[in-house]
């Protein structure tokens, strides 16, 4: 492993409310509501030679995941758009990871947060493939922990704190000398990884899992469409952990993870083939073609 930069102490500068702040300056007061009580939703984007794929459908998502956690962004979608194009532009990048973020304030402290403004910031920074070497395909671990019911948690919004049991699960799956943790939902039924959604293969269509408490991923929307394109059949379903064994492929798409094959989930092994490589041939086409205007 390389030497990892601190993410606080880099050159460049940072979109925050409306202006440009240098990188090592974007820091939020201690007693701010986002980091006590998980108040703060996200986005993750890529920028592929200059474009950042599906950038609008990205901002509108973090709009509804701050009003599914009951604030409003101070931002317009169109303004937000502006602001990480002017922001991927100072950083010198084409191909980039975009990070939007909105949060409240230390205006108030406690659990009631009214007072307290909302802020929003974008960071960019380079980061290549999420995983080492993922083409050979990843080992998956099974976590102890479980996606929450819709009834416990605004699951469908991007919001930091349900990321906490996922932290969990990598942690205790990177322990093992796994590279990340397969979760099942609160039914037992097989989720998502701690930060992308997986699909399985057999004979030579695609099964995907469609739960209640799963955040409507942007790039499984995208897969979805290309194995529609490619006439690939795509089941969308409840997936139980007694059918792990039946499939011959599985991979997992996130915006991070792209599309990456697995090769292991707890002792069952997959091998990738025509639906992975298809797969990761057709994204890799779709994020670098040229973006179309007007």
């Amino acid at each position: 492993m390389g030497e990892i930069i601190p993410y606080d102490d880099r050159d460049g500068v940072i979109w925050w409310n409306g202006e440009f702040v240098p990188w090592r300056e974007a820091n939020v007061h201690i007693l701010t509501h986002g980091l006590h009580y998980g108040s703060c939703v996200f986005e993750g984007e890529r920028a592929y030679d200059g474009n950042i794929f599906k950038s609008r459908t990205h901002t509108e998502r973090l709009h509804r995941s701050a009003e599914l956690l009951g604030f409003e962004l101070p931002y317009t979608v169109d303004e937000i758009e502006t602001a990480k194009i002017e922001t991927l532009s100072k950083s010198g990048l084409g191909s980039a990871y975009i990070r939007p973020v909105a949060w409240r304030g230390s205006e108030q402290m406690g659990v009631t947060a009214k007072a307290s403004r909302i802020h929003v910031a974008i960071a960019i920074w380079h980061w290549g493939d999420y995983f080492a070497n993922k083409m050979e395909g990843i080992r998956l671990a099974i976590s102890e922990w479980r996606r929450p019911a819709p009834e416990t948690a605004p699951v469908k919004s991007k919001a930091a704190g349900l990321y906490m049991i996922c932290t969990l699960s990598k942690h205790a799956a990177e322990a093992r000398g796994f590279n990340d943790a397969l979760m099942y939902d609160y039914k037992g039924r097989v989720a998502e990884c701690t930060g992308a959604h997986i699909f399985f293969g057999r004979d030579g269509e695609l099964h995907t899992p469609t739960g209640d408490c799963l955040l409507d991923g942007i790039t499984r929307r995208t897969i979805l469409d290309i194995a529609a394109a490619k006439g690939v059949v795509t089941h969308e379903r409840d997936i139980m952990p007694d059918e792990l064994d039946q499939f011959d492929e599985c991979f997992i798409v996130g915006t991070a993870a792209e599309v990456t094959p697995v090769r292991e989930i707890e002792g069952r092994s997959y091998t990738p083939g025509r639906l992975c490589e298809l797969m990761v041939s057709e994204y890799d086409a779709l994020t670098r073609a040229p973006v179309s205007v007007g």
